[in-house]
């Protein structure tokens, strides 16, 4: 496993206040983890902190290991003795740049977890989990137990909404909607945690509740289509996750993470599925297929499936080609080989008999 170290540029109340003197290890590798950054810097400078944005990364992979740079938000201001013996001086971060996202931006942490405590009785300090380019996650512990609140940029899906499509079929399958408003959201806790290793059971869980609300949502589209067209092989058109990963199943069988969701054939989700899990390709093709011929008698899922193999992995690279694009520069090291390496699995695919 990848080390990850990191610097922190920090910002105070009353400006820019200079740069940790020294490279300190946090605990997790992942870029996004904003967790163990704020695990690291708290019981330096004895104030609460917010990740606002990676600046910098010097690691052969993208998204975890490596030295990396952070703009960071000191909620209060430091003692100066802690400032004199953690920090230094440096040029400070800039104070803005292009399609920099809200939570970026020095006061846009806070004041998501206002908004949120609008609408909740928080029982102790707001955790920020996650924070990137794709969404700011923070974990809020309440008098009602522990609720998510989640941001994303303009240009995915609004998760409220696609989450409220799903649950009028099976409220089961998702999160409650506590309260939202554009790209932002409030939610339930999902028990269970990731479904890693994926296990057959797991597949069996979720595959055909999934085939079931896909069924009923079928019709005139209520979200923008998929950049991939294909042959319908029998399959309605309908809502597709768009990232139907293992990383986004929970172990007592909800889907999360909806904001890549779009209108297309539902098996572009399998075909992302089996990105993730070949090893679990006959099973996952059985249950899947059993469930819509099901549903459609008359279809051809096992053919719908060989197209969407190919189908999915280009639309993976357009969704991600936008990612990059809408991206501020700093924050295009995250998905930098995305859609290149997309576009490779797909050659192969097409290329090896």
């Amino acid at each position: 496993m990848a080390e990850r170290t990191i610097i922190a540029l920090v910002s105070a109340p009353s400006g820019f206040v200079g740069r940790t003197k020294k490279s300190l290890p946090v605990k997790s590798m992942w870029w996004s983890d904003a967790e163990s950054v704020n695990a690291a810097l708290e019981p330096l400078l004895h104030v609460p902190t917010s990740v606002l944005r990676l600046i910098s990364a010097t690691a052969d992979e993208s998204a975890w290991g490596g030295e990396l740079i952070y703009h960071v938000e000191a909620h209060r201001e430091p003692d100066r003795k802690h400032v004199r013996r953690h920090l230094r001086a440096a040029e400070a971060p800039e104070a803005d740049a292009p399609r920099r996202q809200l939570w970026a931006r020095l006061g846009g942490p806070a004041e998501l977890v206002a908004w949120a405590d609008s609408h909740i009785q928080r029982t102790r300090r707001a955790v920020q989990v996650k924070t990137w380019n794709l969404s700011s996650v923070h974990r809020l512990d309440t008098t009602d137990g522990t609720v998510w609140l989640k941001a994303v940029p303009s240009f995915v899906q609004d998760e409220a909404t696609v989450i409220k499509m799903v649950a009028a079929h099976d409220l089961s399958l998702v999160p409650e909607v506590i309260a939202s408003a554009p790209h932002r959201v409030l939610l339930s806790h999902a028990p269970g945690g990731a479904c890693w290793p994926i296990k057959p059971e797991h597949v069996d869980l979720i595959v055909p509740r999934w085939v079931a609300v896909q069924h009923a949502l079928a019709g005139e589209p209520r979200v923008p289509p998929s950049a991939v067209p294909m042959p319908d092989f029998g399959l309605p058109d309908t809502l597709v996750h768009g990232d139907f990963t293992p990383d986004n199943w929970t172990a007592n069988g909800m889907i999360i993470d909806w904001s890549f969701a779009m209108w297309g054939n539902p098996a572009l989700d399998v075909g992302r599925l089996l990105d993730y899990c070949p090893h679990l390709y006959g099973h996952i093709a059985k249950v899947w297929s059993d469930a819509w011929l099901r549903h459609r008698p008359d279809s051809r899922p096992l053919d719908a499936l060989d197209a969407a193999r190919r189908a999915a992995r280009l639309q993976h690279a357009m969704t991600y080609q936008e990612v990059h694009d809408e991206a501020e520069d700093s924050d295009r090291i995250y998905h930098r080989d995305s859609s290149a390496h997309a576009l490779s699995a797909v050659r192969r695919l097409v290329t090896t008999p």
